[in-house]
């Protein structure tokens, strides 16, 4: 008998799945469901259909070949039966059927399986906010919204946006409306930094400060009260804890909650996180029901705990696995380290593993590493300043983390990915002072920023370089009457010291060792040059004069100027 393969959810690891059983089975009979009509799309793309980057909505749903997406494509292409604007509203384990219905007619019917499998993804979150609902009031959860709000753009209807949540859709999206078409773009965000679950606070401030560089109004620590409409001129009133801003759209981008109902419903395990639990083939507690994409939890490979990591990279390969399996094989999805990256105007960020305040919650003793250098050699025409801050834990002096930032976004990825590839394997830090990476001018430095990182990192376990990191800096400097040595040349320092007046003290590197004398033993020093090298020596050399009240200000003034350029 013909084995039936039914798939619920037909946008990234439903059509993956199916596409790979038919190649793997040309006998089996495979049926695709999904609510919309519209299937198979690059989510992660929608930000750019919006911001313009992306033109037409159909190449979101287009292969390579510009061939579309559709159910005939799937039909007639790959023999692969799909119904769209179908639901499921019920699995019955028992019977091994789903109990579907068409939305358009109401019509109610089953579906017979062998093998099922859950890719229901996720929803956007509508936080329990007054005025949530109101018209013109969005979530960017699928091709429709983005439609009608591009089409409102488009036809000059929108001249102030709000933005709620600073998470990565958060910050597409206020990209999209800002750089291209010229929108006042307001971004709230409740905590005090951009992307709180996926950076620490050094590299968040320096996306934050791009963000406001490019004319994003960026508000955080503030939490949204209310939306309310203005029946004078029909405008939206955005009210906070802090102030009142006018919009004429409101995107809500407070994350995503796995769609795991029908699941809960048939009695099919759900993990703490909120997603479906699968074991390594992508199993569900039922073995001939399998899940995956945004609404299954995933083993975080560093900390060891389970989480939500909504990303259409592992959803398509877990759809390889999951077909796979079922057509017999043996193959496993281990887990995440949770890479990610993202573009931020003319910043790319990406990072892998935990973050500090993450590291610390589940059990271990962060200590962290903030590195500034050039991604190519120096004095190649094409390089640009790469910020890296490297994470260990104390004790076992594992990397636990990393995150990096830098204007050649190709350059900042390939760093992280190279840590990320190593981090389910227990990665150390001395593993990464001698990491072995490519080297031509181009492309990198002989000592890679990945090198330094590692060594700027073991220099602060070993106890030789006692560290601040820039964002600290700027506010005990700012809160506290601290002084700086600055090693850097007169000519650099001379317009900190005009603004600074006595807290600036400047002795450039080459007049160190015989003006010693005049630093003041009793008072406490951060010690700056351009990116951090020179100033740690002179901690190491100040430390052999028995002057050990210094901090060393990570990644120097290099890293100050990329989080906040207005100290000077």
């Amino acid at each position: 008998m013909q084995k039936k393969i039914v798939i619920i959810g037909a946008v990234a690891l439903g059509p993956k799945v199916a596409c790979r059983l038919r190649r793997l089975d040309p006998e089996v009979e495979i049926t695709l469901i999904d609510r919309d009509n519209i299937i198979s799309y690059g989510g992660c793309g929608i930000p750019y259909y919006v911001g313009g980057d992306i033109n037409d909505i159909e190449d979101l749903y287009k292969t390579t070949s510009h061939a579309i997406r559709d159910q005939s494509f799937f039909e007639n292409n790959k023999g692969i039966n799909v119904l769209t604007r179908v639901e499921a509203k019920e699995i019955q384990r028992q019977e091994k059927r789903v109990k579907i219905c068409h939305l358009d007619t109401g019509k109610e019917e089953y579906l017979h399986y062998d093998k099922l499998v859950i890719a229901t993804g996720a929803q956007a979150i509508r936080p329990p906010i007054p005025g949530a609902r109101l018209e013109r009031v969005f979530t960017v959860s699928d091709l429709h919204d983005a439609k009608t709000i591009k089409d409102l753009m488009a036809e000059g209807k929108v001249g102030k946006a709000v933005v709620i949540g600073a998470g990565a859709i958060g910050l597409e999206i206020a990209e999209a409306l800002t750089d291209l078409w010229g929108i006042e773009t307001t971004l709230i965000e409740m905590e005090d930094q951009v992307l709180p679950t996926l950076l620490g606070k050094c590299i968040a401030r320096v996306t934050a400060n791009e963000l406001e560089r490019n004319g994003v109004s960026l508000l955080l620590e503030e939490k949204v009260l209310e939306i309310s409409k203005n029946i004078n001129n029909e405008q939206l009133l955005v009210r906070t804890s802090k102030n009142s801003i006018e919009a004429d759209i409101v995107i809500l981008s407070a994350g995503v909650r796995p769609n795991t109902s029908l699941a809960r419903e048939a009695g099919i395990a759900v993990g703490m996180s909120g997603g479906i639990s699968v074991d390594r083939r992508m199993r569900t507690s039922d073995p001939d029901i399998y899940a995956g994409g945004d609404c299954v939890e995933l083993r975080n490979l560093v900390s060891g705990e389970n989480m939500l990591m909504a990303l259409g990279s592992l959803a398509n390969r877990q759809g390889r696995i999951i077909a796979t399996n079922i057509s017999g094989g043996q193959s496993h999805f281990m887990g995440t380290v949770g890479t990610f990256c993202i573009k931020v105007f003319e910043l790319g960020v990406s990072k892998a593993g935990l973050t500090y305040r993450q590291a610390k919650e589940t059990g271990f003793d962060p200590v962290y590493a903030v590195v500034s250098q050039a991604d190519h050699a120096h004095f190649y025409p094409s390089s640009e300043l790469i910020y890296i801050s490297l994470l260990a834990d104390r004790k076992s002096r594992k990397i636990i983390g990393i995150e990096a930032a830098g204007k050649n976004g190709d350059a900042v990825k390939s760093r992280v990915d190279t840590v990320a590839v190593l981090l389910r394997h227990g990665l150390d830090v001395d593993e990464v002072c001698s990491l072995e990476t490519g080297y031509a001018p181009p492309f990198a430095s002989a000592m890679d920023v990945i090198n330094n990182a590692g060594n700027a990192l073991d220099n602060i376990l070993s106890g030789h370089n006692r560290p601040i990191d820039s964002a600290d800096f700027l506010y005990e400097f700012g809160h506290k009457d601290i002084r700086v040595l600055d090693i850097r040349g007169e000519k650099e320092a001379t317009p900190f010291k005009e603004k600074y007046g006595s807290r600036w003290f400047n002795i450039p590197q080459e007049q160190l060792r015989r003006r010693v004398a005049e630093i003041p033993r009793a008072e406490t020093f951060f010690l700056l040059c351009d990116t951090g090298p020179r100033s740690y020596e002179a901690q190491v050399f100040l430390s052999s004069q028995g002057i050990t009240n210094t901090r060393n200000i990570q990644g120097g003034f290099a890293m100050i100027k990329a989080t906040d350029p207005g100290f000077i």
